[in-house]
C-alpha cells in the first residue's frame, strides 16, 4: 500500500540556457522529475519546472532546441535552483539569467549548480569568498575570471549549506544523490541509487578522474568483493584482508579502486560504514555504542566523528531529522 507524503514537493526549477549541456539537464529531470514507485509513495517529493530566458532554446552543439519553455519567474516560486553547465564559460550570461540567480540566492533558495553552471553562480556573485567545484578542464580558466572563489578543482563536488556546485557531469549524478540524502536520508538516497545503477555514494572530496593513466593491469570487476565486504561491514576488515580476498596485492587493490571507484580502499570502506550507521539510526536503534559495533566504526567517539565529517549532523541531530521510530534499546543517541 503507498504511502501518503507528509509534505508537499519541494520544487526544483532548473534553468536552461543557451548552449546548455543535454546530459546534465537530463540528470536533474531523472533524479528530482520522474516518479519514484520504488520509495513506495503515492505522491512526488520532488516537483520540477524547466525554465529559460525565451521560449526556444537551442542546446549545446545545436542537437535540438528546446521550445514551450517557461519563463524566469519560475525561479521565483522553487525551493531549489539548478543552473547546468554549458561550454562556452568565456561568453557572459544574459543580465536576466544573473538576476534570476542573484534572487533566487535572495530569498533564501538552495542553488546548485552542475559542472560548468559554477562560471554562472561566480559570474551572478554568489560565490565569492566560498568554496566551489567545477570541471578540472576548467579550473585555470575559472580562477583567471573568478580569483575571489576558493576553488577546489580536484573533487566531485562541494556542499557550502545554501551553495552547492558539483565537478562535472557525472559528478551531478553524486551531487543529486547527496542532494536526496540530504533531504530524506541515506536509506532513501541508497534505494533512489540502486533504481539509478549507480553509486550509492562517493564522497564529496573524492577526486576527479583526472588524466587518469591506463592500468597497468587488465581492469577486472570490483563487484563481488565490494558485495563481500558490504555482509562484513561489522567485521575488523583491512586492505591487506581485502586484497587476499581478490588475491592480489594491497598495491593492485588500490590501483583498482582508483581506476574502477576514484577512491581508496580505506576510504571506502569507511563511507559503506558511515552509509550503514546512517541507515542503523533511520531505523530508529537509539545506543550509540550498537550503532557503531554494529557499522564497523568502533566506537561512539569514532562514529560521533565521522558522522559528522560525512553529513554535518551529530547523531541526534542526524535522528531527529531522519530517523524512525526509535527502538527499545537502552540509552539515547548523544550529541
Amino acid at each position: 500500500m503507498p504511502q501518503e507524503s507528509s509534505q508537499p514537493p519541494h520544487r526544483v526549477a532548473v534553468l536552461v540556457d543557451a548552449g546548455t549541456n543535454p546530459f546534465e539537464v537530463g540528470v536533474a529531470t531523472e533524479m528530482f522529475g520522474l516518479p519514484r514507485p520504488e520509495l513506495g509513495l503515492s505522491g512526488p517529493l520532488y516537483e520540477v519546472t524547466l525554465c529559460a530566458p525565451a521560449p526556444e532554446i537551442r542546446m549545446n552543439h545545436g542537437f535540438f532546441t528546446m521550445s514551450g519553455l517557461p519563463g524566469l519567474e519560475a525561479v521565483d516560486t522553487a525551493d531549489t535552483l539548478i543552473v547546468p553547465g554549458r561550454p562556452d564559460n568565456v561568453v557572459p550570461r544574459g543580465p536576466d539569467v544573473l538576476a534570476a540567480i542573484r534572487r533566487a540566492h535572495a530569498r533564501g533558495v538552495r542553488v546548485v549548480s552542475f559542472c560548468t553552471g559554477t562560471f554562472a553562480l561566480a559570474e551572478a556573485g554568489l560565490l565569492d569568498g566560498r568554496r566551489a567545484a567545477t570541471h578540472w578542464m576548467w579550473a585555470e580558466t575559472f580562477r583567471d575570471l573568478h580569483p575571489a572563489v576558493r576553488l577546489e578543482p580536484d573533487v566531485l563536488f562541494v556542499d557550502e549549506g545554501d551553495i552547492l556546485t558539483a565537478a562535472g557531469s557525472a559528478a551531478a549524478l553524486d551531487l543529486g544523490l547527496h542532494l536526496w540524502r540530504r533531504d530524506h536520508g541515506a536509506e532513501t538516497a541508497n534505494t533512489v541509487s540502486r533504481r539509478l545503477v549507480f553509486a550509492a555514494h562517493r564522497d564529496g572530496g573524492q577526486r576527479q578522474f583526472v588524466e587518469r593513466p591506463v592500468p597497468e593491469v587488465p581492469d577486472e570487476s570490483l563487484g563481488p568483493l565490494l558485495a563481500w565486504a558490504q555482509e562484513r561491514l561489522d567485521e575488523p576488515l583491512t586492505v591487506a584482508g581485502l586484497a587476499a580476498r581478490a588475491a592480489v596485492s594491497p598495491a593492485t587493490l588500490h590501483r583498482r579502486f582508483r581506476s574502477q571507484l576514484g577512491t581508496t580502499p580505506l576510504a571506502w570502506l569507511t563511507g559503506e560504514r558511515v552509509a550503514l550507521a546512517c541507515r542503523l539510526i533511520e531505523r530508529g536503534e537509539e545506543r550509540l555504542d550498537v550503532v557503531a559495533a554494529r557499522s564497523g566504526l568502533g566506537t561512539a567517539a569514532n562514529l560521533r566523528a565521522r558522522l559528522r565529517r560525512e553529513t554535518g549532523l551529530s547523531p541526534s541531530e542526524y535522528r531527529k531529522r531522519f530517523g524512525g521510530v526509535p527502538g527499545e534499546g537502552a540509552g539515547a543517541l548523544s550529541v
